[in-house]
């Protein structure tokens, strides 16, 4: 595979004890202590008080990752390409529509229903902030992030366009945790960009390897890391937030991993 590049307009952070991109850039360049605690997602603003009721957990994770990476930029949000990856969408809607589905009385409402579907934030997203750019979902189980970065990636290399990812992942009820244990939801947004600007914090390049996925230094940030699949991108995000020239290999498929090389600006 050719190496592709971009540049980093944009960053946000979203998980347990992390509130926003300046609190996650400290802990993970060393320069404050982290201290686990739960995940505090903001309510959807942007949204009209009849979605907001409408929405779940998942939805706002994604939104509210993608505005502060958009504002962190620079940029209108409504002028931005857009590339949503979960491994799993919306856990808790999946619970509750089978547990309807388990009952005799089967009709699921029509929030359920539309909720289901994986690509719901990316529709959430424009009624927000008004954006008609294209929208791509994608669901690439816990290579979900590595896959997302990508195509991001990708589409800024074809387009020469500036494009927001938005990896988001939030857990399941019981019983399906059993199957799916995820620590707590995790979200982390990059505005991508063919081109340096004012706000450029880096130059990424990605190419593929069969190196093994790095790790997290950190016993606490590692358990993170596995936690949720969106949490791939730490050792990624640590990279930036230190600020110096060097790569690491982020989780895909099989023994292949996806190779981030950072040049800070």
């Amino acid at each position: 595979m050719t190496a592709l590049s971009a540049y980093i307009d944009g960053l946000s952070v979203i998980g347990p004890a992390l509130a926003d991109w300046p609190v996650a850039e400290a802990v993970l360049a060393g320069r404050a202590a982290y201290a686990p605690g739960p995940t505090v997602v903001p309510p959807p603003l942007a949204l009209p008080a009849a979605e907001r009721r409408r929405t779940g957990l998942s939805v706002k994770l994604a939104i509210a990752a993608g505005l502060e990476a958009a504002g962190r930029a620079g940029l209108d949000a409504r002028s931005l390409l857009t590339v949503f990856t979960s491994s799993g969408g919306d856990g808790e809607n999946c619970h509750e529509i089978c547990q309807t589905l388990a009952t005799t009385d089967r009709q699921l409402s029509p929030t359920r229903f539309h909720n289901s579907v994986h690509n719901a934030p990316a529709g959430y997203w424009s009624i927000a902030t008004g954006a008609m750019a294209a929208s791509t979902a994608l669901c690439a189980y816990d290579a979900s992030f590595a896959a997302g970065l990508l195509e991001a990636v990708t589409q800024v290399v074809v387009d020469r366009s500036p494009v927001l990812l938005i990896a988001y992942d939030t857990g399941y009820p019981p019983p399906l945790r059993q199957k799916r244990p995820l620590t707590d939801c995790f979200g982390a947004a990059f505005v991508l960009a063919p081109a340096r600007g004012p706000r450029s914090l880096a130059r990424l390049t990605v190419g593929l390897s069969d190196r093994s996925a790095d790790s997290m230094p950190q016993a606490q940030l590692e358990r993170l890391r596995l936690g949720t699949p969106a949490g791939r991108s730490l050792p990624l995000l640590a990279l930036i937030a230190r600020r110096a020239p060097a790569a690491v290999h982020v989780e895909y498929f099989g023994p292949a991993s996806l190779r981030a090389e950072i040049e800070p600006c």
